[in-house]
């Protein structure tokens, strides 16, 4: 949609931290059903919809949730280059009320920028909760800028929020007359052109943000007047430019460095003389002048109440606790498998009866075009129905009520370490759980992790978590004709193998991991319509994305099938089926069909061999059969999705690492098992 700070049109973005409510505030305005979550990062894609309002037609855009404008995650490059490039109308910077001052910070960078703004004081609900009260026309007067409380849940102060987002749009400079102060520093800045807006030229009176002691402040005006006289033709404002210099900004040191190397020469020869008055790196002084002025503020315009720890601060620090703690981590996720597999296989088996009209049909009886119109597209999406829903839907419903009611950050929090000994971040928990349901939405959902090589890392994972595919296959060979011990067994071989393949990966891959930051709200009774979205969302993503494939991958191996194509390529391996790993020759096709779909494994040895698989193959070969269909390249929709994510090379890496995992370790597993089965 164009932008006309004159007409009706107008883009408003929302940024601020994690876990505030902007997801939220989003859906109130667009009633988009995008995904609401509580844990850090969850729109690392800016997410846009729109609003018709008095007249004028908004685009909303809902950036990331982070926690400052530098170039360290994806997230703060992305909210960064938006806010410069794109130059929104007005920027609607929601705040935690419960966390004013952390949210203070970022709302001082923010202004930085000097962007037409409005804040957003969220969760002022959850505050007097916690017996926070908070000033928002005394606030308003020290930020310089319109505050309106909200409690975006219940839809309080949305439209007056819009409001004011409008008249600041269109009236940025008579909104209002004050300006965030430190004692004894003037408002007034000398130097002309200071605080310009790159190509709308616009001008400010006054500078907005942090102030610095010992000349630091004179020093950026003096950087800030030469930068405009240079003419560098930037999208930031001239004195976010110098600001950013001073702290050693990388990314814009780059730019500035190829247009004038006499600001560089004077922004290195300010940091010097930061570093000498405040005894502490350039960038440490500037973080800390801005922590001040978010403290000044903050304690000026609150008041906290001294109670005693509620009910729900008691179990926030039960759950974090080093012993409770991993207790209560292990039972959340433990209990999120069994719900999955109880409530799953009960749903599967009714939808099984409903749709026990389905039956193959033989391709010398039927004909080719038909059995690949019935056995492939149409059986692809019975096997869908009844084999893949009726486990996803339970396990994404009861982790939308993990997610909203705040336990799920807690696992995380308390697994970090377990995943550093892997060589993961603590996030990467998080999209592991939602392996354990579907590969596709978790490889997703490694966006909240901050690198290229967290993410891959984390996605390699991924490819060796038991989803509901690959649990189907379990139970359906080895805890039906085996015995559910062996099963269990199958999951411990599967999470040791996933752990020794990160940290063999995580030494091919170069890099260090971070240490974890995360956001963690208050525990609270899950909305059921945030939950119904939430799940809904992600089954969504799975229908509309995993659903073709199936259908079309069945397809695609049925003709393959009625053509006969299959049987010499399962001759082909049958050396590495048969002799290796001690599976019947069939095995091939079965691995093969598997790859479309991990449960065809188990639905095609169904229609060959009938009801009773144990009549036709040994305990130790469902055993080896059952391991390598865990371990072996993931199915066709998880490798569309590392395709997608990571490029086609990552993708044939990924598979080629699972599918010599697999060999190698279901090998020995048909050596080792005859002597003890």
């Amino acid at each position: 949609m164009p932008v006309s700070r004159n007409g009706k049109n107008l883009t408003v973005a929302l940024a601020g931290n994690a876990n505030v409510g902007k997801s939220v505030i989003f859906n109130q305005l667009t009633g988009s059903h995008q995904t609401i979550g509580n844990w850090p990062g969850k729109t690392v894609d800016s997410a846009k919809g729109f609003l018709d309002f008095d007249g004028y037609n908004i685009t909303i855009v809902d950036l990331p949730g982070i926690y400052s404008l530098s170039t360290f995650s994806i997230e703060e490059i992305v909210t960064r280059d938006f806010i410069a490039c794109e130059k929104p109308d007005v920027i609607i910077n929601v705040i935690g009320a419960p966390v004013l001052e952390r949210n203070l910070f970022f709302t001082l960078q923010l202004m930085e920028m000097d962007m037409p703004m409005v804040v957003c004081l969220n969760q002022v609900d959850l505050a007097e909760s916690k017996g926070i009260k908070i000033d928002a026309a005394r606030l308003e007067n020290r930020l310089g800028i319109p505050v309106v409380p909200t409690v975006a849940s219940r839809g309080q102060g949305i439209r007056e929020l819009v409001a004011r987002a409008i008249k600041t749009a269109k009236s940025p400079e008579s909104v209002i007359e004050t300006r965030p102060v430190t004692e004894g520093v003037p408002e007034e800045l000398p130097a002309p052109g200071a605080g310009r807006r790159g190509r709308r030229g616009r001008h400010r009176r006054h500078r907005r943000g942090a102030r610095f002691r010992g000349g630091i402040d004179a020093g950026l005006t003096a950087l800030t007047a030469l930068i405009d006289s240079e003419n560098l033709d930037l999208d930031y404002p001239s004195h976010w430019v110098a600001l950013k210099l001073l702290e050693g900004d990388t990314a814009i040191t780059d730019l500035v460095r190829s247009k004038s190397p006499d600001v560089i020469a004077a922004s290195e020869s300010l940091a010097k003389q930061t570093e000498e008055v405040y005894k502490q790196p350039r960038f440490a002084a500037v973080a800390s002048e801005r922590y001040a002025l978010a403290n000044e503020i903050a304690a000026d315009v609150q008041i906290q109440a001294v109670s005693k720890p509620s009910f729900v601060e008691r179990l926030d620090r039960l759950t974090t606790q080093r012993v409770f703690g991993y207790v209560t981590s292990v039972i959340v996720i433990a209990g999120l498998l069994l719900w999955t597999f109880t409530v799953g296989n009960a749903l599967s088996t009714l939808l099984s009866d409903a749709l026990s009209f389905f039956q193959p049909v033989d391709p010398q009886i039927s004909g080719s075009f038909w059995s690949i119109l019935w056995n492939g597209l149409f059986g692809g999406f019975v096997a869908g129905v009844t084999l893949v829903l009726p486990f996803v839907i339970p396990f994404y419903l009861l982790l939308a009520i993990m997610e909203d009611s705040g336990i799920l950050t807690r696992v995380a929090f308390m697994l970090d370490s377990a995943m550093h000994q892997m060589g993961l971040h603590g996030k990467a928990i998080i999209p592991l759980i939602l392996g354990f349901g579907c590969s596709v939405p978790a490889i997703a959902a490694t966006r909240i992790m901050g690198t290229r090589r967290e993410r891959l890392l984390a996605s390699f994972a991924i490819t060796f978590a038991p989803c509901t595919a690959r649990t189907i296959v379990v139970l359906g060979l080895v805890a039906v004709y085996v015995g559910i011990g062996w099963a269990l067994a199958l999951y411990a071989i599967d999470i040791i193998v996933m752990f020794a393949a990160v940290k063999v990966a995580m030494k091919v891959i170069p890099g260090d991991t971070p240490g974890l930051i995360m956001e963690m709200h208050s525990f609270k009774l899950p909305s059921l319509s945030v939950v119904l979205k939430q799940t809904w969302a992600r089954t969504q993503s799975l229908i509309f994305l995993v659903f073709p494939l199936y259908m079309a991958g069945s397809a695609v191996v049925q003709l393959l099938y009625v053509y006969g194509i299959l049987q010499p390529v399962s001759d082909f391996i049958s050396p590495l089926t048969v002799s290796w790993l001690g599976l019947p020759a069939i095995a091939g096709i079965l691995l093969i069909f598997g790859f479309v779909r991990k449960e065809m494994i188990l639905l095609t040895m169904t229609v060959i061999f009938g009801a009773n698989l144990a009549a036709v193959l040994t305990p130790v070969q469902l055993i080896v059969l059952a391991l390598v269909g865990m371990l072996y390249i993931p199915c066709l929709s998880t490798v569309g999705i590392l395709v997608k994510e990571f490029g086609w090379k990552s993708a044939l890496a990924v598979s080629a690492a699972n599918l010599i995992t697999a060999i190698l370790i279901g090998g020995i597993a048909a050596k080792i098992l005859p002597y003890i089965v």
